[in-house]
């Protein structure tokens, strides 16, 4: 977990220690808490630190001093000292009252795995949106956690004309952070303005736009270089791909595409990670389909779907037409299978491999086609202009020729038929 941004969380040089510990509160299950705490463990091991250990607790509910109630905060202490752990990671968010209070009595860090998250994206990010986007996501977390020291840092004494003591440098500091936040959202601004004159561009290009989503890990990277040779770093880690990539994509029929490979999701994802790449994730809302990749290894491939459809849902993009792709065929053949079997309409590809590619292109066709309407349009001769934009933006299933005009009957979006309302021919 190494720092590579301002007010990034974690500093070190070296692979710390961890504790990893999961409460079982009333409506979850023993083996979905270890399961959450398996993919703690993904993410601390993708942040540069090693797990020693783990402790799971039964509660009603948390302790509003510290989660987990002073005994267990104790048993984590003595526990930590015999492992020679570095940090306590929990896996629910920290309040910044517990946060406090557990570091006093572990005598030694204690975060959450929201703080894990957002240290692999500051280690990930690459472009200066990307990092600027993962900034303003820590400078969100850290605001309220900020801590002073009472009046001992004031800049003035309490005198004649003031009341009590002046600023003091946790006022200083939390001034500093809204400030530096307020250019980074300025700077953000400006970026989703570039981004929304891209896409009229994009728009008036009439290409259809693909969104691959997915739980992180899930393969879409992989799949992205499949599809369009995009060479585009992807790995076995949680994470990787942060920033959005465009490509072009050649479908069977002839039609082009763009496809634009998105930041993996996650349980539990920090709400200030979301509001953070919300311009980047409106590549998702505008799409004309979703192309959900899925892991077909994955042990709770539909808790995986559930936690990407709740981001969906998040950033207004949950009515956008889903395609669902079951990953990782040749990974484990039978769950593949029967994952891809219960869902409706799914294909079962393998990224790595390019088992069942062919299928997907066919049906993405096919899906994109099922959203357009067939129209008959009758243009002038002399309009050799728009004829050649019918022939580029549709697909013209036949054409007549008469002495003054062409009847075509076309195939166009919705777009499309605004473009070309003026001739649409009356019943």
């Amino acid at each position: 977990m190494s720092n590579l941004l301002p007010g990034t969380l974690i500093e070190r040089t070296f692979r710390e220690r961890i504790i990893l510990v999961g409460v079982v509160f009333p409506g979850l299950t023993a083996e979905l808490v270890e399961e959450e705490l398996d993919e703690l463990a993904q993410l601390v091991d993708s942040a540069g630190a090693d797990v020693v250990g783990r402790v799971v607790q039964r509660r009603d509910a948390p302790d509003p001093a510290t989660f987990v109630g002073r005994g267990k905060a104790q048993e984590i202490a003595e526990l930590s000292r015999s492992l020679d752990a570095d940090t306590v990671v929990f896996d629910d968010e920290l309040t910044p009252a517990q946060h406090r209070n557990l570091e006093k009595l572990f005598g030694r860090t204690a975060i959450d795995r929201t703080a894990v998250i957002l240290d692999i994206f500051a280690q990930n990010a690459r472009s200066p949106e990307g990092k600027a986007q993962v900034e303003l996501a820590l400078l969100r977390y850290r605001l309220p956690r900020l801590r002073g020291r009472g009046t001992s840092l004031s800049q003035q004494a309490g005198g004649i004309g003031t009341r009590g003591p002046g600023e003091t440098q946790l006022e200083v500091d939390r001034r500093r952070l809204v400030r530096r936040m307020h250019r980074l959202e300025a700077d953000l601004r400006d970026v989703e303005r570039t981004r929304s004159l891209q896409r009229r561009s994009r728009a008036r290009g009439r290409h259809r736009e693909l969104a691959l989503v997915g739980y992180t890990n899930a393969g879409k990277s992989t799949l992205l270089n499949r599809l369009t040779d995009a060479g585009v770093p992807a790995a076995n880690r949680l994470f990787v791909t942060l920033d959005p990539r465009t490509r072009q994509l050649s479908l069977p029929g002839g039609e082009t595409v763009l496809v634009t490979d998105t930041v993996g999701f996650v349980r539990k994802l920090p709400h200030e990670l979301v509001e953070a790449f919300r311009s980047t994730l409106d590549s998702v809302r505008l799409a004309d389909l979703i192309v959900h990749v899925v892991d077909g290894t994955a042990s709770n491939a539909e808790g995986q779907m559930a936690a990407v459809h709740e981001v969906l849902v998040e950033i207004g993009a949950a009515d956008v037409p889903e395609l669902v792709v079951v990953n990782k065929a040749d990974g484990a053949p039978d769950s593949a299978k029967a994952l891809a079997h219960g869902i409706e309409g799914s294909v079962l590809v393998s990224a790595r491999t390019g088992e069942g590619v062919d299928e997907l292109l066919r049906v993405i066709g096919d899906r994109l086609r099922g959203s357009d309407r067939v129209v008959r349009l009758v243009v002038p001769w002399s309009r050799g202009d728009v004829l050649a934009a019918i022939h580029r933006e549709g697909e013209v299933l036949s054409q007549s020729d008469g002495d003054e005009s062409a009847t075509l009957q076309v195939v166009l979006d919705d777009v499309g038929r605004a473009r070309f309302a003026e001739y649409v021919a009356t019943p």
